[in-house]
Order: structure tokens, then sequence, then C-alpha cells
């Protein structure tokens, strides 16, 4: 008997992983298991995503749904992993709590360098694994160095192909090969879950305007965040938009909305305010309503609503983000990236009228550079893909997505004058240079 253990910590990752399982990506096991996830700022404040509206329809995809945040309270999903003389401790725990017995697993995750999947891939060790990235995310760099017994052990990177043509970097470094999710089958399950949900969404809309938690992820100020919302408000009032609907992120505190209601008010536009009490999945929404405009920053909905919807998008607040992000490696800056380069902004309406095209051959060496510049111990091997594209393509616009002192920390182009450029390869020259930034914190002031 062989069990799988799917793990999911939202309404969109849970709708990937039913697609997939429709679509034949995984041969049927004896048992399947969905553990589900909260890993907020305060999980104990938001809805679980058991209680997204339609899950019931994705439920019996699965032979049960348990909880993760359950399985080990009272510790934070986000941060707890066990220590490593105690895992096998904990995988005796699990397979008697969860009637595992000692049967064969398999795991899907999400990522498994953070969260609940790096403690499940070192709970169960030497079980094989299968990764998913149902977000922007995955076309970035793995976000740390990964135990090679927890990467040699990934078999493949799932992924629902949110920019076509472009290879995702997650896991790149152990070879793991991505493969797509049809798309066909994700837009089945979206349209299965809008079937079977509540109507109390079914309002008119010109625009759907989605929130992100972007403060309580520690991206930017609450302040500025409310600042992006009204953003929002402003921008599709100027392309001409008359009937709004703003969806909060369900999994962020709740906030007053009444600073964006006046402000429709002062444009003269009507907006309604989805109650997030039942959290509904973006793309069922969008299912929905059909707005004219779906308009956000850097959500995987905006992504899929170009994709998988056909709908026009537009972006609120990438440039400012790509600014405050912090540190430069933050997993967030690849959507920033991706956002800003390959959708129009919500201010240029020509691109929003166009839908801006997005090279994938471009947005390659892009986000090769990004990435290298993000984890350069994590991927070196894409020095070389960084340097090409730097030399031919840094310019004033695409200098938004690099830092100076990045650049030159790294030895990038952009930074050292071109009669100096063979010193990059000097590595001697780059070898003292690493010395020289370890001894700089020791330094006297």
């Amino acid at each position: 008997m062989t069990i799988r253990i799917f793990h999911a910590s939202s309404p969109a990752a849970t709708v990937l992983l039913a697609a997939a399982i429709d679509a034949g990506c995984f041969t049927g096991p004896d048992r399947r298991i969905l553990l589900l996830s909260r890993t907020g700022p305060a999980p104990e404040a938001v809805a679980d995503v058991s209680e997204t509206a339609g899950f019931e329809a994705l439920r019996d995809r699965f032979d049960e749904v348990l909880s993760w945040n359950d399985a080990i309270f009272p510790f934070h999903p986000a941060d707890w992993l066990p220590r490593a003389d105690d895992a096998p401790l904990w995988e005796r725990h699990f397979r008697r709590a969860w009637q595992l017995g000692d049967e064969a697993l398999e795991l899907v995750v999400e990522s498994p360098h953070a969260g609940p999947a790096r403690a499940l891939t070192q709970v169960f060790a030497g079980v094989p694994v299968d990764v998913y990235a149902e977000g922007p995310g995955g076309y970035g760099p793995t976000g740390e160095k990964i135990p090679p017994l927890t990467g040699t052990r990934v078999r493949r990177l799932l992924h629902p192909d949110l920019v076509p043509g472009v290879r995702p970097l997650l896991l790149g470094e152990y070879g793991v090969e991505p493969q797509t999710v049809p798309a066909e089958a994700i837009t089945r399950i979206v349209v299965e879950l809008a079937a079977s949900g509540p109507e109390s969404t079914a309002v008119e809309a010109d625009a759907l305007l989605l929130g992100q938690d972007l403060a309580g992820a520690g991206l930017i100020p609450a302040a500025e965040e409310a600042g992006l919302r009204l953003e929002m408000v402003r921008g599709v009032a100027a392309l001409g938009h008359t009937r709004l609907v703003f969806a909060p992120d369900p999994y962020a505190p709740w906030e007053n909305p009444a600073a964006l209601l006046a402000e429709a008010d002062r444009l003269g536009v009507e907006l309604t305010v989805l109650d997030t009490a039942l959290p509904v999945v973006a793309d069922v929404l969008m299912h929905r309503l059909r707005p004219a405009l779906v308009v956000g920053c850097t959500s995987t909905a905006l992504f899929g609503a170009a994709r998988f919807h056909g709908l026009p998008v537009a972006t609120v607040g990438t440039g400012l983000l790509l600014e405050r992000l912090t540190p430069y490696e933050n997993s967030e800056r690849i959507p920033a990236t991706l956002a800003d380069a390959l959708l129009p902004g919500a201010a240029d309406t020509d691109s929003v009228a166009r839908r801006k095209p997005g090279s994938a051959v471009e947005l390659g060496g892009l986000l090769a550079a990004v990435g290298f510049a993000m984890r350069p111990k994590v991927r070196p091997d894409l020095r070389p893909a960084a340097e090409r594209y730097l030399a031919a393509h840094l310019d004033g616009h695409t200098w938004r997505y690099f830092k100076r002192r990045r650049l030159a920390s790294l030895a990038l182009p952009g930074v050292v004058p071109a009669r100096l450029a063979f010193l990059r390869g000097n590595p001697a020259l780059r070898r003292v240079a690493r010395r020289a930034r370890a001894l700089r914190p020791s330094a006297p002031r």
C-alpha cells in the first residue's frame, strides 16, 4: 500500500493539486491525504483553507483532510522544524496519529526550503518528493541551499505555466525537471468550484481589484499598501470603469474599507467590497464576474487572469515594491520582476488596451540575471547568463530590477568600467574581494 500526502497552504494550491490529479499527473495510490496549513502571522485568526467557498467540490479527490497546525500545536507552522535527533520520533508520532502504519509514503509539497514543506521532508526522511509551485515565485531560484538528502529525492516540479516559454529556476541546482499542469485541467476545476459555491459574489463589475497582504508579509508599510489600494481605484476610474469590485486578501487582517469607499464616491464610481467571512478563490471570482479588467500588484491570480481566463490585466505598485524589497534575495522579488516586466501598468492606458506582450527570450535572460544576483551560492551556474544579459540589456529601465551595490559585490557588468571588465573573471581577485567583504564587519570604526 502507498500513501501520498499532499500539503497545501492556500486555496490556489489546493486547486492546482486537484487539477494535477485530474490531469493524470499522479498515478493513483491506495490512499490520498490532503494536509492543510495556515502559515500567516496569526494563523488562528484566519479561515482554514477547508472553509473556502466550494472546497467540498475538491474534497472527493482525497480520502481524508488533516490539519498540520493541529498536528504540531502549539508551534507556529511557518517556523517549526524538528531537531535532527528528534525527526524519527516525530515520524513515529505522525504515523500513529494519522494511521499511516508502516506503509510506503510519498510527499507532494511546496518549495521544500521553507515552512511546513521543509519540516515534512525532514520528518519523513528518504520518502520520494514531488514539489509544486502554484505562483510566479517558482520562476525564481530556491530560497536557500537545501540538504542534498532532500534535493536528490525531488522527482519533478509541477507548475501551472503562468509565463509560457519561461523555464522555472526552482530546484534547478538539482536538475529537477519542471512539468506543466495543463491549463484546461485548472479551468475545469475553477468551473466546478464556481458551480458549487454560493452566489453571494454574483455582483456586476467592470473591474476586479485584487487585495494582497503585502504589509503583513513585511514587504512594505501598511500605510503604503493602503496607498496602493487607493491608486488601484484611481487608475481604474481613469480608464473609464465605473463598477468596481474589491476582493480583500481573505488571509489578511480585516481593515476598514471606509477610505476606499470614500475615494470611489469622490471619483463618481461604484465600489463593492466583498465580504471575506467565506473566502472565495480569486479564479472563481473572475469566472463569475468576467470583468473587463483585473488589477493587482504581484498576486498569482493576476497572472492567472491573463493566462487562464483571457482577461486584460494591469499592475499597480510593482516599481515601489522593487525599490523597497529587502534584502535583495527576498522571494517576492521574482513575482514583482515578472509583473513589472510582463504586465502593463494601470497608468499606461495604451498598454492596458493592447495587453503589452512580453518576450520569453528576454524574460528568461532577465530572470537568470535576477536569480543569480539573488542566490549566487545556490545557482552559480547562472553567472554566464547573468553577465550576458547585463552586458546587453542593462539600461535606464532594467536598472529597476537590480541594485548597484549587489552587482558590484558580485563583480557583474553594470558597475565595473568596460576597460576593466577582464578583472571580473580573475579568480584570485574575486577571492580577495570575498575575504575583504568577510572582514568588513569586524573592522574598527
